[in-house]
């Protein structure tokens, strides 16, 4: 049951994802596809926060170091409550808190500016180890992407975290999730320079390293689990798909960094909403929010 809410809500948020790229004409489908059922689990069934008070000292943080995909981010927090879900189509305006990689001085609830890639590994270490030096019960989370640790910072960081902390400890109190979609910028990672034997390297820097499928709620919810019950620093390979949840875009490189035209977004809505085309227009009938979505992609195309 828990999974099933967990479903809805992560189908919803890809409803948004593709609404707000739409109307900003730009930003990443792709990453923020593969990466959201990891978002929502984090969200909606793990962190300790509370949107009302989004600087309470003992949250759980979550850094997304690849910020590129922050719509995933703010479509999380706007159904958590930390700002209207109406805010959503703002993303990438000029003055908007909803800026096209995460801003912590525009939109309270990100925990740091991330999407020069390689950062938020080291940020998340900092954060943990503050945390641990005040005995604070909170914990971070990091969510890492494929293409992103091919940066030398990632490697640098992830040989000091095993050595911080408490004596003999390692940073407990650090989890980190790979989004292993295996598509960057501009290709297959494994074209471009192969990140394999992924979980090798990170046993061999000292890191308890697990793997699931990152689209499956019950083995994210697992792996959480046995992360927070292990000592020293915990990383998470969460094997993903790129744009998942929209056939078209599903592994393809193309939708790394291309915002979908009016047409193609209505198209990706019924792949999201699991609904066949000749029983679009009865389906929309008995759902007039998502009609009213539909009518407003519909009216950018004549703009």
């Amino acid at each position: 049951m828990a999974d099933a809410r967990l479903e809805a809500i992560a189908r919803e948020c890809r409803v948004q994802i593709i609404r707000m790229l739409t109307h900003a004409g730009s930003g990443h489908p792709g990453g923020s596809l593969s990466v959201i059922d990891l978002l929502v689990a984090l969200y909606f069934g793990r962190l300790r926060h509370d949107p009302k008070r989004p600087d309470w000292p003992e949250r759980d943080r979550v850094v997304l170091s690849k910020g590129h995909a922050v719509p995933a981010l703010y479509t999380v927090m706007a159904e958590a409550g930390y700002f209207p879900v109406e805010e959503l189509i703002t993303l990438r305006k000029l003055g908007s808190p909803l800026q096209g990689h995460p801003d912590r001085t525009a939109l309270p609830g990100i925990e740091a500016a991330t999407g020069s890639l390689g950062q938020g590994l080291s940020i998340s270490l900092g954060l943990a180890l503050g945390l641990r030096m005040r005995r604070s019960p909170a914990r971070v989370y990091c969510i890492l992407g494929d293409g992103e640790i091919q940066e030398g910072q990632v490697w640098e960081a992830a040989m000091a975290a095993p050595k911080l902390g408490l004596p003999g400890h390692g940073l407990d109190n650090l989890s980190v999730i790979l989004d292993y979609n295996r598509i960057q910028l501009d290709g297959f990672v494994a074209k471009i320079l192969d990140l394999e034997p992924v979980l090798a390297k990170w046993q061999a820097f000292g890191w308890t390293v697990l793997e699931i499928d990152g689209h499956d709620f019950d083995q994210v919810q697992k792996a959480l689990d046995q992360a927070e019950a292990t000592t020293g620093p915990v990383i998470v390979v969460a094997h993903t798909v790129k744009g998942k949840g929209v056939s078209f875009m599903e592994n393809d490189p193309e939708w790394h960094g291309k915002a979908p035209k009016p047409a193609e977004a209505i198209r990706a809505l019924r792949d999201i909403l699991g609904v066949p085309e000749a029983a679009w227009s009865d389906h929309l009938a008995r759902h007039p929010a998502q009609r009213a979505i539909v009518d407003e992609l519909a009216a950018l195309d004549k703009q």
